[in-house]
């Protein structure tokens, strides 16, 4: 019998230098598991939620109450018991009882239940990832989660919440598609990002970065860092593209976080001096596939805006083809829902039945649980829709998301650009898990 001996929890500063909480889980039989939890800029706001003091310390984001919930309701309950993942979590849940973890606070639950996960898989004598997979495998409707390494989605010029007098556009990422590998594809993303500095300073461009490591020049329009990607790519000697089968090409991924210049019922491009509708965005966006190599685009319109989805999808995402459509004529574009869907079942079973967007973004604590999430990565993949296991703007140098990407086997990771350590982190844990796979 391996019950829980200990938890604690503690607060610590993150990437932004704000206070978040970090848990340690002890084991009777010694396994000790620590994990700490991350925080968003830019949340939806159906998103469970994240308790903050709200006093006069840390400018009222001090997380002492969420750290007293860990050490005296949460471990009152949990100390002495013996729990698999899912038991332990469902024991969170009822504890807190509320719909959107308001009690206790979505960042003491998720602490909680990322700790025990490292504990477990101290007290199996696997490694992390391993043990997210088996997870994952009672999950999958189908029983078959085959591990990988991710391929990952580099922010490399930031804008929107993340970084001041930038673009609309939250996020430009790349994707370097075309490579067999993680250590080439992280070889390509870096090489590209320090060919972009360098194009940066020459044209006596900002080339400080913005919280996810990114950088935050003021370009004259979002477009233009569409073109001043492209360049860094080919300047490279890489090539611009959407082809994964075509050896060296890297596509570009965008999040919007449209919900951030939703205005009165319009969308406002304040770099573009432009206001659009719905309809005229979507327009917008199909522009900037005819002419760019973009694959994904992440929350395009505002986290509500239900009726834009469906069109949007049926545009953009490859459904809902008419009879003059063919697969020649119809691209798909990767559609992500992330202040749309917030990690939660039910948003996720709404999106499919009115066949929105059709791709997840995965934040443990949008909802709060490891399992809770698993559920979510399932219903996503019975209904084909893909997922993407991210990071958040206020990060810490835990790594957890490496290893939850790998196990879980959803193929991609959004966690920054190839700067910052809270980043590079989570990159540099996938190289090591890539070492161990190979051997």
């Amino acid at each position: 019998m391996k019950n829980i001996k200990s938890v604690h929890a503690r607060e610590i500063l993150d990437s932004r230098g704000n206070p978040t909480v970090e848990v340690d889980i002890t084991l009777s039989d010694g396994s000790f598991g620590r994990s700490a939890v991350p925080s968003g800029a830019s949340t939806g706001s159906h998103e469970a939620i994240e308790l903050r003091d709200g006093r006069t310390r840390y400018g009222g984001k001090g997380v002492l109450r969420a750290v007293e919930n860990v050490n005296k309701k949460i471990a009152k309950s949990i100390k002495g018991k013996e729990f698999d993942q899912a038991s332990l979590d469902a024991t969170l849940i009822k504890l807190d009882g509320t719909v959107n973890k308001g009690s206790l606070g979505a960042n003491a639950i998720l602490g909680v239940s990322m700790a025990f996960a490292h504990a477990k898989a101290k007290s199996a004598g696997i490694p992390l990832y391993k043990y997210f997979n088996k997870l994952s495998l009672k999950t999958s409707t189908d029983k078959k989660v085959t591990m990988n390494i991710p391929v990952p989605m580099m922010n490399i010029i930031n804008g929107g919440q993340h970084a001041e007098n930038s673009t609309d556009i939250q996020e430009f990422m790349i994707v370097p598609i075309g490579f067999k590998i993680f250590s080439e594809r992280l070889r390509a993303g870096a090489e590209i990002f320090h060919t972009l500095k360098k194009i940066l300073h020459k044209r006596g461009l900002a080339t400080t970065v913005g919280d996810e490591g990114g950088f935050a020049p003021a370009l004259p329009s979002n477009e233009a860092a569409l073109q001043i990607i492209v360049e860094a790519i080919t300047s490279a000697g890489y090539k611009p593209g959407t082809d994964a089968k075509i050896a060296g090409q890297v596509a570009i991924a965008l999040d919007a976080a449209a919900t951030e210049f939703y205005k009165d019922g319009k969308y406002v491009l304040t770099r573009d001096s432009k206001t659009f509708s719905g309809e005229e965005l979507i327009a917008w966006y199909e522009e900037l596939l005819s002419n760019y190599p973009i694959i994904s685009i992440e929350d395009g319109l505002a986290e509500d805006d239900w009726d834009s989805y469906v069109k949007m999808t049926k545009v953009l995402g490859g459904v809902g083809k008419t009879k003059s459509d063919t697969d020649s004529t119809k691209k798909k574009t990767q559609l992500v829902g992330d202040d749309l869907f917030v990690t939660n079942i039910e948003r996720l079973e709404k999106g499919i039945a009115m066949n929105v967007a059709n791709s997840i973004l995965i934040k443990l604590n949008q909802i709060g649980t490891i399992s809770e999430t698993l559920a979510t990565i399932a219903m996503a993949k019975k209904a084909g829709y893909t997922s993407i296991i991210s990071h958040r703007s206020g990060e810490t140098e835990d790594v957890t998301i490496a290893d939850f990407a790998v196990g879980t086997g959803v193929g991609q990771i959004k966690t920054g650009s190839l700067s910052r350590t809270d980043r590079v982190a989570k990159y540099n844990q996938l190289l090591r898990i890539e070492e161990e796979l190979r051997h």
